[in-house]
């Protein structure tokens, strides 16, 4: 990791930590963080792995669900009922992922448009839903069992400790030998197939965690605003992870950080303002940065510097081979 990448991680921490002492309300915060979770793991199948899915909202609001349910109706514990939640996410991930990735492209987008639209009306029926009300007063809980998470402030640490350790986590997947050969498969599939790789393995695998992390996602946003309801799991949802991506930077690591941080803002601000009209006015921004940073504000940064690092070497070289020549006259 460069320096200058981890100062900036640092300062970015340090942030974290001190912003519900700076009179900024904890509860957006949270929201971003947990919408920050779900873009991140969407990148992760599209950035990463080259896979446009049309239905992630369906794994963020089973996670919402299942976890809103566990706490409200049966009295889990926090903890266990969002890792109840990522399994369902995770199983569901995997059922979809087996049939999705037989395809690629667009096939392969209205697959998992087409199975989450399946997920919607599964939430809309089924008894424990609440169908068209959702899950209302969902109780925070405690942490395991002695911390009570009640406190906007305690609540705001646990959800900003949980988004750290997954922007870790995804990192470090994308930077291990599992990362390269999924960078690999994106590039250059037929390539990879050649290597001997089993691509399907590989796309299963990095479909099921994608799944499982927007899982988690929803399971912290529905504690910290207390409610899951059929939004959650809207195909607007999911074009909303894909704005946030796009909009931030498709295959950077705080490109989708960005593009969440946007999105929830814009909506946060405007939408007691101009009501619906958030959505045109968000879907104008995203048309603007497309035309001008086609790949998203943090993917034109970094091409940015790639350029002027690539212009610096050549008048660095130059002076190297000059130098000692005019210095022997």
């Amino acid at each position: 990791m460069q320096r200058s990448v981890l100062v900036l991680y640092l300062a970015l921490v340090a942030f974290g930590l001190a912003a519900p002492w700076l009179n900024i309300y904890p509860v957006y915060l949270m929201t971003l963080y947990a919408f920050a979770i779900f873009a991140c793991a969407f990148n992760l199948l599209l950035g990463f792995g080259g896979m446009l899915s049309f239905g992630h909202a369906a794994y963020f609001g089973l996670g919402a669900y299942i976890t809103s349910w566990l706490v409200t109706a049966l009295h889990w514990n926090t903890v266990p009922a969002i890792l109840a939640g990522m399994l369902v996410a995770m199983l569901a991930g995997l059922v979809i992922g087996l049939l999705a990735i037989r395809r690629s492209g667009i096939y392969f987008a209205m697959i998992t448009l087409a199975l989450a639209q399946l997920v919607y009306f599964i939430c809309l029926q089924a008894p424990f839903t609440g169908g068209e009300n959702g899950i209302q007063g969902v109780p925070r809980g405690t942490l395991l069992g002695a911390v009570a998470l009640r406190n906007d402030k305690v609540m705001y640490y646990f959800v900003f400790l949980v988004f750290v350790a997954v922007f870790l986590a995804i990192r470090r997947i994308v930077s291990s030998p599992f990362g390269q050969v999924l960078r690999a498969i994106r590039d250059n599939e037929p390539r990879a197939v050649s290597l001997g790789y089993d691509v399907d393995r590989y796309k299963l695998l990095v479909f099921v965690l994608s799944a499982t992390l927007a899982g988690l996602g929803g399971s912290l946003k529905a504690l910290v605003l207390g409610f899951a309801t059929l939004t959650d799991v809207l195909q607007a949802t999911s074009g909303e992870v894909i704005l946030m991506t796009l909009l931030g930077g498709a295959g950077t690591f705080l490109g989708p950080v960005v593009g969440s941080g946007i999105v929830v803002t814009l909506q946060d601000v405007l939408s007691d303002r101009v009501g619906s009209w958030v959505t045109v006015i968000i879907g104008g921004i995203f048309v603007l940065c497309v035309l001008a940073f086609r790949k998203g504000i943090v993917g034109e940064f970094l091409a940015w510097r790639q350029r002027r690092a690539a212009r610096a070497r050549p008048a660095a070289s130059v002076v190297q081979v000059i130098g000692p020549a005019e210095g022997s006259h």
